[in-house]
């Protein structure tokens, strides 16, 4: 049996008839695709549609209907007997895509950098509140816990401080152990010029424990265990797990954020140490094997080098680093939309955001110890 034709062209001496029939839907996508692209391309001076005998039709038919519209010149001409069951379909596609592009406007670059520096400024403000009220209410969560500790969840503190803790050894001692043995190596390649080869000590001692052990450890876990929060908080957030535990009545700062940033810093500062020491034993492996210092002269020069308080400026910076990474990774997964763009673009935020933190921090430290002198 020959199938129905669903469009034909007919062409007389007054000029064209397209003659529509049979079921204009998605089912016949194929077929009337075809028809469509094999119409006449030129410009008829008299178009005559006649769909009087199209007993089907969706939106798909309508979509169809037009662009064959378009596509002779007749954008604008009404098809004539379509039945009165389909006209409003019709009319509303009709209807769509009429304004013309409008052109860009062209913006001078002066007023346009202007307007990205006040943007920028704009939204480095709006991020500052939204930390500073993260503060508040991680503050606020940990004063109701002391207050009632039966509400401190236990279970998630230990699991998280596992997670950024014991299993970032590994890793925090093998890249600690290789930034001392670096830093031994080029002090001694260049102390050896001025016969003062003996001085890597110093410089290693006070370089680890007071600035490169807590900053290299900090960045670390800012660009391990920070993303992984920001990542945990946002795929929460996309599946509207977050609004669940409010509807439940919990508050998601005691629930999720206290217990990541609670094991970030008390994690940190035990990471702090252990990378010291091994950025320190590295050096010590090189001034030996490179420098031929004998480790029990490294160590007796390195008691003489550095004091206590190297090691207290270390060791008090990193539990606010720690702060200041969680704060900013929970932060950032809160804001996460409901798409896995949004989630990548907050995860990037984060880390950066939490790296620039940390140096900054740093800097602060270095310029407040120097002032009361230690």
């Amino acid at each position: 049996m020959k199938p129905e034709a669903l469009i034909e062209f007919k062409q007389g001496a007054d000029g064209l008839e397209i003659v529509g029939s049979g079921a204009w839907t998605a089912a016949n996508a194929g077929r009337l695709d075809a028809l469509v692209e094999a119409a006449p391309r030129r410009e008829e001076r008299h178009v005559k549609f006649d769909m009087a005998r199209v007993r089907e039709f969706d939106t798909y038919g309508a979509w169809l209907l037009e662009r064959l519209l378009r596509s002779c010149g007749k954008d604008l001409v009404s098809p004539q007997g379509l039945p009165d069951r389909f006209r409003a379909l019709f009319d509303k596609v009709h209807e769509t895509n009429r304004r013309g592009v409008s052109p860009g406007i062209r913006r001078n670059w002066l007023l346009g950098g202007v307007e990205k520096i006040g943007r920028s400024t704009e939204g480095a403000a709006e991020d500052a509140v939204r930390y500073v009220a993260a503060i508040g209410a991680f503050a606020t969560a940990l004063g109701e816990i002391l207050l009632n500790p039966r509400r401190l969840r236990f279970t998630s503190l230990v699991y998280q401080l596992d997670r950024v803790g014991l299993r970032s050894v590994p890793i925090i001692v093998l890249i600690t152990l290789l930034i001392g043995a670096i830093i031994a190596q080029q002090g001694i390649f260049h102390f050896r010029r001025f016969g003062a080869g003996d001085y890597v000590v110093d410089l290693i001692g006070i370089l680890v424990l007071r600035e490169i052990g807590v900053l290299i450890v900090s960045i670390m876990v800012a660009g391990r265990s920070g993303s992984s929060y920001t990542a945990e908080l946002g795929s929460m957030k996309m599946r509207e797990e977050i609004d669940a535990l409010r509807t439940m009545g919990r508050n998601p700062i005691e629930v999720l954020v206290l217990p990541r940033v609670a094991a970030l810093v008390l994690a940190l500062p035990l990471l702090t140490f252990i990378g010291s020491m091994a950025a320190l034993y590295g050096g010590a492996l090189v001034a030996w094997f490179y420098g031929g210092m004998d480790p029990g002269i490294f160590a007796s020069r390195l008691s003489e080098a550095v004091s206590i308080s190297d090691f207290e400026v270390g060791m008090i910076k990193s539990p606010f680093m720690a702060l200041v990474i969680g704060i900013v990774a929970c932060v950032e997964g809160l804001k996460v939309k409901g798409s896995a763009e949004s989630l990548g673009a907050q995860t990037t935020t984060s880390v950066v955001k939490s790296i620039f933190s940390v140096i900054v921090m740093d800097g602060l430290f270095a310029m407040f110890f120097s002032a009361i002198g230690m």
